[in-house]
């Protein structure tokens, strides 16, 4: 189904987390953090590995002493997705990362102390041209900025942002993006409306501490949401209570649901009712996790009835429509009945014979357009 609205993307500057684009015209980044130890490698990795099969863009390591960014620096090696090194006051962990080829520092300047040390690491990042993320949180907001506002509000956040954007300014650096996070959405959003018009660098979008898997989903689908819909937005975390591999996927159906990215199946479901004449939600919630290493993108239509299945059916990639048999619609026309006994195996096989045939497809468009630019020019005699 094709989108009814185009969202206008605010554009920034881009800057390179490792061998990732953020700004400009770049495609939104989805991350994630991890939640083991640090100093475990082993589980640090694996976990990390997890995430990058889930389709995380960037992955951010929290590295709270020395110890761990030895242990850090270990990861690295182990690794392709691109890491943020998150720090905190002490500036000789970002000094001793950077060395360990971190691809982003997410560390506040006006929080590591004297004039010398901010410099220290804002050289040692331009240096080996490693961005920076200035991190605001509303939880841990100045307390001369808690005085003046009372309690946390968004004028709060964007000052505080303000004062560590200055510092890198004055420095003359500018590859940084800037993240303002709050638990409670109206002041999340309006913090980053406000920035967006005052500074050109990334936003790093999320609603912090948002909650358990399906309170949390809710509330930063509402958050970012808007926010993306606005055209803000270069790098996404969703913040839940849950296997960090959630908040990868459910970044991911944000994106698509907004047209902003596809990866993997666009599933549309109905929810069921007294005219379904299959078990829709035991269907797709099979289909679903059948399909989760797919990632190319395709629309798929699972409707337990013929009141609205066929339209939907004929509107996807593959379609099914409820009957006795149902009807499997393939790019709009109806392909073959199958039994609800069959039913699942067979919408599988469908759906990945169609992607087999879109990555044929693919292929030889590419090997026919490289053949055209190696063809010698024609001369005349």
């Amino acid at each position: 189904m094709k989108p009814t609205h185009e969202i206008k993307r605010r554009r920034s500057r881009r800057i390179m987390v490792g061998k990732v684009p953020v700004g400009g015209d770049a495609p939104i980044a989805v991350q994630s953090m991890t939640n083991t130890e640090t100093c475990d490698v082993p589980a640090t990795v694996a976990q990390i590995q997890a995430l990058e099969q889930a389709g995380a863009d960037i992955v951010r390591v929290s590295v709270p002493t020395l110890e761990a960014a030895e242990a850090f620096g270990e990861i690295r090696k182990q690794v392709n997705v691109p890491l943020i090194a998150d720090i905190h006051f002490d500036y000789r962990i970002a000094l001793r990362v950077a060395e360990l080829g971190v691809d982003c520092l997410r560390i506040n300047p006006g929080n590591i102390g004297r004039e010398d040390r901010v410099r220290a690491v804002v050289e040692a990042a331009r240096e080996r041209g490693i961005p920076m993320r200035i991190g605001v949180n509303a939880g841990s907001l100045e307390k001369d900025l808690q005085s003046k506002y009372g309690e946390p509000n968004a004028e709060a956040l964007v000052e505080s942002a303000l004062r560590h954007v200055e510092i890198l300014d004055r420095l003359d650096f500018h590859d940084f993006k800037v993240s303002l996070k709050s638990s409670e959405v109206f002041m999340a959003v309006e913090a980053y409306r406000r920035i967006a018009t005052q500074i050109e660098q990334p936003l790093h979008l999320g609603i912090t501490e948002a909650g358990a898997l399906r309170s949390g989903t809710v509330k930063s689908a509402i958050g970012i949401g808007m926010l993306l819909a606005d055209g803000i937005g270069d790098t996404i975390r969703i913040s839940l209570a849950a296997d960090p591999v959630e908040e990868v996927k459910v970044g991911f159906d944000i994106l698509k649901s907004l047209h902003l990215r596809s990866r993997g199946i666009n599933l549309v479901a109905c929810p069921s009712c007294s005219r379904q004449q299959f078990d829709v939600i035991k269907t797709v919630n099979a289909l679903e996790a059948r399909l989760e290493d797919v990632r190319e993108s395709l629309d798929v239509a699972v409707i337990g009835c013929v009141v609205n299945g066929p339209g939907e059916a004929r509107e996807a990639h593959v379609g099914l429509t409820g009957g006795s048999p149902s009807l499997v619609f393939i790019n709009g026309t109806p392909h073959h009945k199958v039994g609800e006994e069959q039913m699942l195996d067979d919408l599988e096989r469908t759906i990945r014979e169609q992607i087999e045939r879109r990555r044929a497809a693919a292929s030889k468009a590419e090997a026919t357009s490289e053949a055209a630019t190696k063809q010698p020019a024609e001369t005349s005699g």
